[in-house]
C-alpha cells in the first residue's frame, strides 16, 4: 500500500491567451474548478494506477472539502486518516496560458494545520513493504516527523521537493528517493546554470555520498535518474501540451505505485514518464490524471 501524507486543495483556474508579466492585467478565457493539492494530486494517480492509497491530510469544514476529496473518493482512496478542520479547505490560484504553461499561488487553509503529532500517526498505519509518499504544502514539522519515523522502520519514502523551500532541501537527505525537476534540483544543491553532462555529474556525486535514489524530471526532455549506481533515463510522448498542472504529481503518483506494484525501477520511471505525458493533454489537475490501461497501452 502507498501512504500519502500531504496536502489537499480546491484549484481555482484561469485560462489566458498568455500569462501575464508583473503588474500586468490580461483578459481571461475561460474558468473552471479543479479538485488539487499535491498531496491529494499524487494519492489519485497513485490510484489511478492501480495501487491501493491511503490518504493522511485535512479539509476545512467548507463548502470546498466535499468536492475536493470527490474523485480520491471515486478512485476508491482510504480517506479515513483525512481530519476535517475548522476553517477553510486549501486552494490554488491558477493561471494557465496558451503555451499550457501556469502560474500557481497556493493558500494552505487546513493544511497548514498539520502538526508532527499527524506525521507520526501516517506512520504508524504503516507496514512492511509500504511506501511513504511526501510533498512540501504541509508544514515542515510534519513532514520531518513522518520522515524521521519512517526511516526508523526501514519504510521506503519518496520525497517530491515541490514546492521547494530551505526546509525541503533540508529534509531530503532523509528520504529514500528524491524526486525534482531540474530547477529544484540546482537549488536542492545550490548550484545553477547545469548543462546535461554537469547536472548528471551532480547527481552522481550527490548518489554516491547518500546512496539515494534521486530523479529529476526534464519536462519535454524526459526524466533522468540515478538507482543502485546505475544512469537511468526514460522518455514520454512527444505531445502538444494542453495544460502541464499537474504533470509532476502524476508522475510520482505513477512512479510510487509501479515500485508498489514490483516494477523494476527503469521501467516505473518509463511508466511514470508516459503517464506524466498524458497528464498533459487534458485541463486541471487531477482531471488529467490517465488511467493505467491508458498509460500502460502507451508505454
Amino acid at each position: 500500500m502507498i501512504t500519502v501524507f500531504g496536502s489537499v486543495n480546491m484549484d481555482l483556474i484561469a485560462t489566458t491567451a498568455r500569462l501575464p508579466e508583473p503588474g500586468e492585467t490580461v483578459a481571461g478565457t475561460s474558468f473552471a474548478t479543479a479538485a488539487g493539492g499535491k498531496g491529494a494530486n499524487q494519492a489519485l494517480a497513485a490510484a489511478r494506477a492501480g495501487s491501493s492509497v491511503r490518504m493522511v491530510a485535512a479539509v476545512g469544514q467548507d463548502e470546498f472539502a466535499a468536492p475536493a476529496l470527490a474523485l480520491l473518493k471515486d478512485a476508491g482512496t482510504d480517506l479515513s486518516a483525512v481530519s476535517p478542520v475548522p476553517g477553510p479547505t486549501g486552494t490554488a490560484l491558477i493561471l494557465v496560458g496558451g503555451d499550457g504553461e501556469n502560474m500557481i499561488a497556493v493558500v494552505p487553509g487546513a493544511n497548514g494545520t498539520l502538526d508532527a503529532d499527524d506525521g507520526a500517526a501516517a506512520v504508524a498505519g504503516m507496514a512492511d513493504g509500504d511506501i511513504l509518499m511526501l510533498q512540501m504544502e504541509i508544514p515542515a514539522d510534519a513532514v520531518e516527523k513522518a520522515m524521521v519515523e519512517a526511516k526508523s522502520r526501514a519504510i521506503r519514502t519518496l520525497f517530491n521537493t515541490a514546492p521547494l523551500t530551505p526546509d525541503a532541501i533540508r529534509l531530503a537527505g532523509l528520504a529514500t528517493i528524491v524526486v525534482a525537476n531540474e530547477t529544484e534540483f540546482e537549488l536542492l544543491i545550490g548550484k545553477s546554470g547545469l548543462d546535461a553532462e554537469s547536472r548528471l555529474a551532480e547527481m552522481q556525486a550527490l548518489h554516491a555520498k547518500t546512496g539515494q535514489t534521486l530523479v529529476v524530471t526534464l519536462g519535454g526532455d524526459g526524466v533522468v535518474a540515478l538507482h543502485d549506481g546505475q544512469v537511468l533515463r526514460a522518455k514520454g510522448l512527444v505531445i502538444d501540451p494542453v495544460d502541464t498542472v499537474g504533470a509532476g504529481d502524476t508522475f510520482c503518483g505513477y512512479l510510487a505505485a509501479s515500485l508498489d506494484q514490483g516494477l523494476s525501477f527503469e521501467a516505473a520511471l518509463r511508466r511514470a514518464a508516459v503517464a506524466g505525458s498524458l497528464a498533459c493533454l487534458k485541463p486541471g489537475a487531477q482531471p488529467a490524471i490517465p488511467l493505467f490501461s491508458d498509460v500502460d497501452a502507451r508505454v
